[in-house]
């Protein structure tokens, strides 16, 4: 019957279904890059610096994290820390997809390109069909590919031409994206509290360290959870 079930659902998913499926994430991710190049450029960087940044980094959080940090007048080791902290998931996604997408050569480096929170989901979401969820990653990883660093370009180059794009209260927007990008992962009470404790971490802080400090304190109450949650089992 399990089998069964598996071959239903794996049927179910379509080729059509699945790249229909990619493409709306991408253009919903789009729409993050856009905010992402207009906060970028706001923060003090050119318009080719933020494109530089989703075409080579390519991974929201850490982007978001990165520019926030600059904009705030944090120091570049600070940034860099923060961004790596938010991005060093990716790594964990990509040890849970090796045995899926069994890639090789270039394939594992542009692989390790597209490896984000939305193109692992999904891949991870067809693990009884191994030829459905290689399909998923593939080309829900390049649909965000090509929408954010289009989104970026967008955004960015809408700033550039502004004299002064600070007077549009970019830097707001700032936590505004991250809680956008976090909020869908908030699915159980774990989650949650951790959210909830990193981000009183990061408010009791910010009084008294320099910017992009307090993030790193936030990073490192979710490493512990992690550390500890795995402790428990």
């Amino acid at each position: 019957m399990a089998d069964e079930r598996d071959a239903q659902g794996s049927a179910a998913a379509t080729p059509r279904s699945v790249h229909a499926t990619a493409l709306s994430i991408g253009l919903a991710t789009g729409a993050y890059g856009l905010s992402f190049g207009a906060i970028a450029v706001a923060s003090g960087l050119s318009a080719w610096q933020a494109q530089s940044l989703s075409i080579l980094m390519f991974t929201g959080a850490s982007q978001f994290a990165l520019v926030g940090v600059l904009g705030a007048g944090g120091g570049a080791v600070a940034a860099v820390l923060t961004a790596w902290l938010l991005g060093a998931r990716n790594g964990l996604y990509a040890l849970s997809l090796a045995p899926i997408l069994q890639l090789r050569g270039w394939r594992r480096l542009v692989g390790a390109q597209l490896t984000i929170d939305e193109s692992a989901a999904t891949a991870l979401t067809h693990t009884s069909h191994a030829v459905t969820a290689r399909r998923a990653f593939w080309s829900t990883g390049l649909s965000v590919y090509v929408l954010w660093n289009i989104g970026t370009a967008a955004g960015a180059l809408g700033a550039a031409a502004l004299d002064d794009p600070a007077t549009l209260g970019l830097d707001a927007a700032i936590p505004a994206g991250f809680v956008a990008l976090l909020w869908p992962r908030l699915v159980d009470r774990t989650t949650r509290a951790v959210a909830v404790a990193g981000a009183a971490v990061a408010l009791l802080l910010t009084p008294v360290l320099r910017p992009g400090l307090p993030v790193l304190a936030a990073g490192l109450v979710a490493l512990v959870a992690a550390w500890l949650t795995g402790r428990s089992r």
